[in-house]
């Protein structure tokens, strides 16, 4: 059963593995919408993508932290009154949980695709600390968002402007009231 949603400023989180396009997107939806806009990446220690970029998995216990300070952005903006926009990858529930105070305010946008569209897309990218080595790691870790997380489900087999108006029109938002 989707839960209704009040009026008050929402944060949408774009989730997804690496490479499914969760930076591109989340910024492109900020942008259209007119909203505030985070990458979660941004928030990673240094330490931390110096571990990554060597070809090691960050476990539960390095990522507590990096997800306390995105759900501390979180709550800032909903306390601010901002509606927002964080690319965060949330693979699995316990992520979502810690990152989700108020599943009124906080939605998760899951951008799902296959293993070799991922994969052709991290391939492509050059300069991002995330080598194509760890797909394997973040397929395994990854817990689909279920019915009870009320998640947009999007596929990433569409461009970023197909993948934008599908959430748009998820989230009940006329196509006027985006800015392109």
């Amino acid at each position: 059963m989707t839960v209704p949603r009040s009026s008050a400023p929402t944060v949408l989180v774009v989730m997804g593995v690496s490479g499914s396009g969760k930076s591109t997107v989340a910024a492109l939806l900020a942008e259209r919408l007119g909203w505030t806009f985070a990458d979660g990446d941004d928030f990673h220690t240094p330490e931390s993508i110096a571990r990554m970029r060597d070809g090691h998995p960050l476990d539960d216990a390095a990522r507590q932290p990096w997800l306390g300070r995105i759900r501390a952005w979180i709550d800032a903006r909903i306390a601010a009154g901002e509606n927002a926009v964080v690319a965060c990858s949330a693979l699995k529930r316990a992520y979502r949980r810690a990152l989700i105070g108020d599943p009124q305010r906080v939605r998760i946008v899951f951008l799902e695709g296959s293993r070799t569209v991922i994969q052709d897309r991290i391939r492509a990218r050059h300069g991002h600390f995330m080598p194509a080595s760890l797909l394997d790691s973040q397929l395994a870790a990854l817990e689909p968002p279920g019915p009870e997380e009320d998640p947009i489900t999007v596929g990433i087999e569409e461009g970023p402007d197909a993948i934008v108006a599908a959430v748009a029109t998820r989230l009940d938002i006329p196509a006027g009231d985006i800015c392109a």
